[in-house]
């Protein structure tokens, strides 16, 4: 696997060297305060996915005769990925809109469509009827796709930044949007045992659990408006200062640069997208955990994906070559779930299932924050925001590719 001058030279780069622009007098971070919150926003840029994953039981209830994982993947991924070929195509409009307000727009968009779910139900509830409102099930979808919305504008926005700030910045949002999906599986655990396992007890529980939710958003809107008033990202931005007479990179240009990251992004997210929610929440089912399995299941895999994306704080692997022979490697998953599905017995049991969901989660994790620090230290610093967005369109293009495969499970 070859790579051009710019991505070869950094493959096997060591990167104690590669801290970000402006290493040798690089602003301190005394208290860690721009880094925690880094990791808020990283967080809460994920929160209201894994919100709606996560309350599989719960929309399982409400549409039993839909496919709601596999529906709300399509429609997230593909709205999300949309938002940021816009962000890309129009890079003006981008511009006149500041980075404190594209984020508090996302932010106030996610925080709306996130409270559509129980505000339904609540609609339904005092009606009086036993059946959904008519055109619920539309409106929440629409909410799912406003969600994904939200997720393009503050994630693109949120890892451009990112990107051309210090590797640990970079490490500390994937951290964050891993510590959001353990952070709403143990928050829906919580309000599913706290109340009676009964129709009624199950809807008050994910009312609870979706107000929780929106009250964490609206701390990263706080957080994020507190972000660029701190002394030390002040200090960064004047270190990035460029040229404004500079042109802007151009997509594609910077894209063939990093064109071996760009495709390793993309498997990494065809394959776990293809398996995680739609297959886990749907397809697997256990006498013993019952409506709890998919619930436990998406909590392992999240606790995973946080272990590997918090790894790279530990060990960096320094090869982008071996990183890229290791997404395709994960292709071996497809027979080990299929095996868990159709297999013998003993590989339909919990522990199997449990053993390869956590491999799924731990090589989702490292491998992201891997491709994610490295590929934009791999390119000139007037490259770098671009060089991150190109990442995240990829990645979005895998989540997507990987959200319509999942439905060949249900075939």
């Amino acid at each position: 696997m070859e790579t051009n001058n710019e991505v070869e030279s950094s493959k096997d780069i060591k990167m104690e060297g590669v801290k970000g622009p402006g290493d040798q007098n690089a602003p301190r971070d005394t208290y860690k305060i721009a880094y925690i919150i880094h990791f808020l926003l990283g967080a809460g840029n994920l929160l209201p996915w894994n919100a709606l994953i996560t309350a599989v039981d719960y929309f399982a209830y409400l549409y039993s005769t839909k496919h709601v994982e596999k529906v709300f993947a399509v429609a997230y991924m593909s709205s999300s990925v949309l938002v940021l070929i816009v962000m890309l195509s129009w890079g003006e409009w981008g511009r006149r809109l500041n980075f404190r307000l594209r984020m508090n727009l996302g932010y106030s968009m996610f925080v709306i469509s996130l409270m559509v779910a129980p505000v339904i139900d609540w609609a339904w509830c005092s009606s009086d009827s036993n059946e959904p409102p008519n055109g619920a099930y539309a409106v929440t979808v629409a909410s799912v796709i406003v969600c994904g919305l939200a997720d393009g504008l503050v994630g693109g926005s949120l890892i451009g930044s990112a990107g051309k700030l210090p590797k640990e910045y970079m490490q500390a949002v994937f951290a964050g949007t891993a510590s959001s999906g353990v952070l709403v599986s143990i928050l829906r655990i919580i309000t599913k045992a706290s109340f009676p396992q009964t129709p009624k007890g199950l809807r008050s529980s994910a009312h609870f659990y979706f107000i929780v939710g929106t009250i964490i958003l609206i701390c990263c809107i706080l957080s994020c408006n507190l972000l660029y008033k701190l002394p030390v990202m002040q200090q960064h931005y004047k270190l990035l200062q460029v040229d404004p007479l500079c042109s802007r990179p151009k997509f594609w240009s910077v894209a063939g640069k990093i064109r071996w990251p760009a495709f390793g992004i993309f498997m990494i997210y065809v394959v776990t997208l293809s398996i995680f929610p739609g297959f886990i929440a749907e397809n697997l089912e256990s006498k013993l955990l019952r409506d709890w399995y998919p619930i436990l299941l998406i909590t392992i895999y999240n606790i995973a994906d946080l272990l590997g994306k918090s790894l790279t704080a530990i060990y960096l692997l320094n090869s982008i070559k071996i990183a890229s022979w290791a997404c395709i490697a994960r292709l071996m998953f497809y027979p080990l779930f299929t095996a868990c599905l159709h297999g013998p017995k003993w590989l339909k049991t919990e522990v199997p299932v449990v053993t390869v969901t956590f491999m799924l989660g731990l090589t989702n994790g490292y491998l992201t924050s891997v491709f994610m620090i490295l590929t934009p230290k791999s390119v000139p610093v007037s490259e770098a925001e671009i060089s991150a967005i190109v990442m995240v369109v990829f990645l979005g293009l895998g989540l997507v590719a990987g959200s319509v495969l999942g439905w060949f499970w249900v075939i």
